[in-house]
């Protein structure tokens, strides 16, 4: 097993204070872990499920040249809280805006990717003012039904006891099957990196509850609001996302009028590592038009 120490055990005030790569701030009681980087107009940086900020380590050295980049880790994942909450997309907006308030940012441009672009939708329909542009890589938010895995996992009792046993199998399996198309990516090295904050306690707990609590999907009405608030946006695809198919984001790109939408071969769910350079080049042009 991955640095001889188990899922689901370490303190987390211990494991947070010999790997967190960032700072931490309290935002309603609750401790959110964050990486800074960077000079200039703030971008907010907002990873999907299963991830943490981790997920932009190919990106965040190159948008840190040209913005203040604030890569989060959301609530329940990475180096954050993992308190009982009621995981959701209102939830998430929530600590956005008190992080905000708290680094005294009033407008800054966002990055999300999946259940992180969902995020940022959401925190967008409620806070348009607070929203410059949108970088939207695999977004989540149109109905789309869950991989297989993820409902197995969802099933009573199954999650935890899988999730729970003494091997990565299971953690790289997914990497491998649902979120990078180019399998040989997913590297010791790698999976250690995406999946040391799951060594934390509760963090089984909290990443079901994320899972079984089926909001990733329910954007609709919020995703036809944006429509119409004519917010800059680019969507940012991988051509082999098994998670959330390409026709998600030809649907999304469709309602949100004036946006584009760039498609990367060789690429799946994760298409802003798979493919960093293609990803970075095209998120500065458009963020910094």
């Amino acid at each position: 097993m991955s640095e001889s120490v188990r899922w689901n055990s370490q303190p987390h005030d211990l494991w947070a204070g010999k790997h967190a790569q960032g700072k931490f701030v309290d935002l309603g009681g609750r401790k959110t872990h964050y990486i800074e980087k960077g000079e200039g107009a703030p971008l907010i940086l907002l990873h999907g499920f299963f991830y943490d900020s981790y997920l932009w380590a190919e990106n965040i050295d190159v948008l840190a040249q040209h913005f203040k980049v604030y890569a989060i880790d959301l609530w329940g994942c990475g180096y954050s809280a993992r308190e009982p909450l009621d995981f959701g997309y209102s939830q998430y907006a929530d600590q956005v805006r008190l992080f905000m308030d708290a680094m005294g940012i009033q407008q800054a441009s966002f990055a999300g990717q999946s259940m992180g672009a969902g995020t940022a939708i959401k925190f967008c329909v409620q806070h348009r003012d607070r929203v410059k542009n949108l970088v939207m890589v695999s977004a989540a938010g149109l109905p789309n039904p869950l991989p297989a895995m993820a409902k197995f996992f969802n099933l009573p009792m199954i999650g935890e006891f899988f999730l729970g046993m003494d091997t990565d199998a299971f953690r790289k399996t997914a990497l491998k099957d649902v979120f990078i198309h180019d399998k040989s990516l997913v590297t010791d090295a790698y999976f250690a990196d995406v999946t040391r904050p799951q060594k934390i306690e509760k963090s089984i707990e909290a990443g079901l509850k994320i899972q079984r609590n089926r909001f990733f999907d329910t954007l609709s009405d919020e995703i036809a609001l944006l429509g119409g608030m004519a917010v800059p946006a680019l969507l940012v695809w991988g051509r082999e996302d098994k998670a959330i198919p390409v026709k998600s984001g030809e649907d999304m790109h469709r309602i949100l009028k004036g946006s584009r939408l760039e498609i990367l071969d060789k690429a799946g769910h994760v298409s802003n590592f798979e493919q960093a350079e293609r990803f970075n080049t095209l998120a500065l042009a458009f963020l910094l038009t």
